[in-house]
């Protein structure tokens, strides 16, 4: 008899981790309000209802005798999750002090600042509160609810009208009613990030990464348009970040589970942001899986259902500089409007260093207006490793050179190509 799991969360990115779970033999039961969320079609069950239901969820668990629950890519139900989990007395992966930190930009900024961790310099605003500007920070600004991933809500402002009007729209984003004002990290800084894996309260650097942006979308959020592996700032990283860091995890209690940290470097300077306690948009886990041999989502399934996360020899499969390997993430973002036609996505997947394709569109759907400037707008995420910077650029130019995406006007509707890596910084890794 198969074991059941709940998977909570319904969006693209977690849909893959169902079809894991589906691979694994396991009956699955992802839980979501939206009746169409893309996740539900690859699930043996599924049920129309919101992430913080607590006692509805308890209620179909129960009905179900269920085996798990797990929480998919969705930031904000890590919290109901462990409140599910700790009714139905379940392994559960977060901690009252993974919550508190990484649930929160506020409490994120607490723990950092306890643990010399530096973070952008910032504000936070109640929506009863005045609208004001921080101290000794200057126009443009970055405006965000404290409670919303995916760029949702996000907006640079670079005028004091233009800000006021933000902070008010920003609040409607955010459940809690709090905004996060902070300085905008411009074009001149560099975007990296690094992933974490914690294993019997060990934390492992799992992988670092660099991140090129898309400037183009005016004021709104940027997404990422390619990643390269590893990070041109790992050894920097390692000496000055890492220790502190590790303290700041071991101060949670955290046991097991995943991380992503993201940093803006500015002259030689990491300013920390947006971190993640689970399995992410960009996936690292996929590169890991195809690199180091460990899929971080086959870990969260089986730790689920058995409280154990990772094989014993966990330690010697984790390299974080990717065994010599150049990996990639290539990302195809989309303008808005209806997809006529898409071609060469099956050539891409044979390409010889392509392992793994996200699709989030396929023909006849439609990218909404709305969407544009947030992790909506994004057609595929391509995931490439090859044996050296310049066989990754090569391998984009091929991905550029085969892919073909129309509207309905005939026009190409991929709003930007990534610029190509520049081999030079990675020579000394």
């Amino acid at each position: 008899m198969s074991k059941k799991i709940i998977i909570l969360g319904g969006n693209p990115e977690t849909g893959v981790l169902v079809e894991v779970a589906n691979s694994m033999g396991l009956h699955t039961i992802v839980i979501d309000p939206n009746p169409n969320a893309p996740a539900k079609k690859f699930a043996k069950e599924t049920y129309d209802i919101d992430g913080f239901d607590i006692d509805g969820i308890v209620k179909v668990a129960k009905e179900n005798k269920v085996d798990g629950v797990l929480v998919g890519v969705a930031d904000i139900l890590v919290k109901p999750y462990k409140e599910i989990c700790n009714r139905l007395n379940l392994p559960c992966y977060a901690t009252d002090g993974t919550i508190e930190a990484f649930c929160s930009k506020s409490g994120y900024k607490k723990y950092c600042a306890e643990h010399g961790v530096q973070d952008i310099p910032g504000i936070y605003l109640h929506k009863d509160e005045e609208i004001r500007k921080p101290d000794n920070v200057d126009l443009p600004l970055m405006v965000k609810p404290v409670d919303s991933g995916g760029g949702v809500g996000m907006k640079i402002c670079r005028n004091e009208e233009d800000y006021r009007e933000t902070v008010i729209n920003a609040l409607k984003f955010s459940k809690k009613g709090i905004v996060m004002v902070e300085k905008y990290m411009d074009a001149s800084c560099d975007d990296m990030a690094v992933y974490y894996t914690f294993k019997d309260g060990v934390p492992y650097l799992s992988a670092t990464y660099d991140r090129i942006l898309t400037r183009i979308q005016g004021d709104s959020s940027p997404i990422a348009l390619s990643t390269i592996y590893p990070s041109k700032y790992t050894k920097s990283f390692v000496e000055k970040v890492h220790p502190k860091l590790s303290e700041l995890f071991k101060a949670t209690k955290v046991q097991n589970g995943v991380i992503n940290v993201q940093f803006f470097v500015e002259n030689g300077v990491f300013y920390s942001y947006d971190p993640g306690f689970r399995l992410q948009g960009e996936a690292p886990h996929i590169h890991l899986a195809h690199i180091n041999g460990f899929d971080h989502r086959k870990m969260l399934l089986n730790f689920a259902l058995t409280g154990k996360f990772g094989e014993d020899n966990f330690a010697e499969q984790n390299d974080y500089m990717f065994r010599g390997k150049s990996a990639c993430s290539v990302w195809i973002l989309l303008k808005d409007g209806k997809i006529n036609s898409i071609k060469g996505l099956d050539e891409i997947k044979n390409h010889k260093n392509v392992h793994f394709v996200v699709e989030r569109f396929k023909e006849g759907d439609t990218v909404m207006r709305e969407w544009v400037g947030t992790e909506r707008q994004i057609l595929y995420r391509i995931y490439t490793a090859s044996n050296s910077v310049e066989e990754t650029n090569q391998t984009i130019l091929d991905i550029k050179e085969i892919l073909d995406v129309k509207g309905e006007d005939g026009k190409d509707m991929i709003i930007e190509w990534t610029p190509l890596w520049n081999p030079e910084n990675y020579k000394n890794l």
